[in-house]
């Protein structure tokens, strides 16, 4: 399981997007929140999700192809100041055209940085998820900067300002350093697509 994985191409028009139709796991959060470090924790691959010093630097939507079962799409970081107000509207409407017209999408992870709750941003989007009937998950990312007092704290706030939680239980902590939540987000990936 999660044993080849490869880069396919970035999409920047959704007429753009790979012929080979598949199942798709798409993963969505601000900028700066992981999501790179996030892809190549999970799949063991340093290197294959560039990481850039440069928040809000992916502005494409990225697709890996995974184990010729699924695809891992990394959609375009929101919420960060420095890019253009322009820029800012191109891409939320990228992202959310993508959530709202796929018919591919069979789970979405939703990053979040544990040591903050969730922004206006956060919120619309789990708004958008919901409206669109996408299944999601929501994964507090760079989950080795807390203490072990704060982690109840942070996952009750994630839980209090998000809609279509059932449980803080339900959330996971994460961290590409310590390799935490990784049995976790396999173990879902694994009742996907390899089960059955």
């Amino acid at each position: 399981m999660l044993e080849q994985s490869e880069f396919i191409k970035s999409v920047y028009d959704l007429k753009e997007l790979p012929a080979r139709k598949l199942p798709e796991v798409i993963l969505c959060g601000r900028s700066n929140v992981g999501k790179s470090s996030f892809i190549n924790s999970l799949l063991g691959r340093q290197g294959l999700a560039k990481i850039s010093s440069t928040p809000g630097k992916t502005r494409c939507i990225n697709y890996y192809l995974i184990d010729n079962k699924f695809y891992l799409v990394d959609l375009p970081g929101y919420g960060y100041a420095k890019t253009s107000q322009k820029e800012r509207l191109f891409w939320g409407k990228l992202v959310s055209e993508f959530i709202s017209s796929s018919e591919n999408i069979v789970l979405a992870i939703h990053l979040i940085d544990c040591r903050h709750k969730p922004t206006d941003l956060d919120i619309q989007l789990n708004l958008l998820l919901i409206q669109s009937r996408v299944p999601f998950d929501v994964i507090l990312s760079k989950s080795d900067k807390l203490k072990q007092s704060e982690y109840k704290p942070s996952r009750e706030s994630t839980f209090n300002n998000l809609a279509g939680l059932v449980s803080p239980e339900d959330i996971i902590f994460y961290s590409s350093i310590k390799g935490k939540g990784k049995k976790e987000v396999q173990k879902k990936f694994w009742e996907l697509f390899y089960s059955k």
